[in-house]
């Protein structure tokens, strides 16, 4: 068998997020800047080995002040933490899908961490390009990784859930 490596297409590609704010809303986000890369024996994605990291400073919900708060030690601690990380342990075949499993680096913590995928085949751009996408959603408890900011709000409830809901759509080019 041989080695495919793979690299993203970040004009391609979005890592996404979504916190309910004030119990009745949420708050969406992604970073800017990331990068990606996958070894896979030949075409097989079940050997997939993914490695993926993503600068904090590039934090993006549309609201600066909001950013800069979550760039602060209050949450990710950037100047401390300047990326997050996962590794990958497994991409195990669950039906049509996949469960990608590893271990996310998050304020410097490390958790092991599922999340649903799903793996396109592998199509050729009008370039002649092969490329293969996959989508990847989930759920982390923020507070499982140190980030415990929140306040109280007057008629109970929090201004932050610990519950984030991810959305990663990841696309890559074979090398």
């Amino acid at each position: 068998m041989a080695t495919t490596k793979w690299t993203i297409d970040p004009t391609h590609s979005e890592v996404g997020f979504k916190v309910k704010h004030m119990m009745f809303t949420n708050v969406s986000g992604q970073f800017d800047t990331y990068d990606a890369t996958i070894t896979t024996e030949d075409f097989d994605f079940s050997t997939a080995s993914i490695e993926f990291s993503a600068n904090i400073d590039s934090i993006n919900t549309g609201n600066s002040d909001r950013d800069n708060h979550l760039k602060s030690a209050d949450f990710f601690d950037a100047e401390k933490n300047p990326k997050l990380t996962f590794v990958s342990s497994s991409l195990v075949k669950k039906g049509d899908d996949y469960e990608l499993a590893g271990e996310l680096s998050l304020n410097g913590i490390t958790k092991t961490v599922k999340l649903d995928t799903e793996v396109s085949g592998l199509l050729k751009d009008p370039w002649g390009n092969t490329k293969v996408g996959l989508n990847a959603t989930g759920k982390i408890n923020r507070t499982d990784f140190g980030l415990t900011w929140n306040s109280a709000l007057e008629t109970g409830g929090v201004l932050v859930s610990e519950e984030v809901k991810l959305n990663i759509e990841l696309q890559f080019l074979q090398q």
